[in-house]
């Protein structure tokens, strides 16, 4: 398996560090990541967590901007300098700091979900609320309704 999925919960232990699922590592280590890369999502109060790939996502998406206009030093700003490293121990476990807790709302437990090519780190409660949202609006396209009608 080369891909994150699924979604699990894991507590944080009294140090503050919590264990990355067994199959996210194994992905990790297939993919040959020494380290991992958190960049707090723009809409939503998750980390999204991945290897330099991430990051290449990101650059390429900012090769596309005139350099000269904010909007490419915008982006260079929330790539580059408004993320943080994660590092693995020997156990599999990352330190969830002030810096995930302040943006997740993260206090004991951390759900890990798997987006194909990175994971998210998410408050667990947050991640149950916005999954139903999700769900909502993707019934409501399979329906061909419009958020807040009713189908006919």
């Amino acid at each position: 398996m080369d891909r994150f999925l699924s979604n699990t919960v894991s507590r944080i232990d009294a140090k503050g560090r919590v264990s990355v699922p067994a199959h996210f590592r194994a992905v990790v280590q297939k993919r040959g990541y020494s380290e991992l890369y958190a960049l707090r999502c723009l809409d939503l109060p998750a980390m999204d967590v991945g290897g330099l790939d991430l990051l290449d996502r990101y650059e390429q998406r900012i090769a596309l901007e005139d350099p000269f206009l904010q909007t490419a030093d915008d982006m260079s700003f929330f790539c580059h300098g408004d993320g943080a490293f994660l590092k693995l121990d020997q156990d599999g476990r990352i330190t969830m700091t002030d810096f995930i807790r302040e943006h997740t709302g993260i206090s004991a437990e951390v759900a890990f979900v798997g987006r194909g090519n990175f994971f998210q780190i998410w408050e667990p409660g947050r991640v149950a609320a916005y999954g139903a949202q999700a769900r909502a609006r993707l019934l409501q396209l399979r329906q061909g309704t419009k958020p807040g009608e009713r189908p006919e």
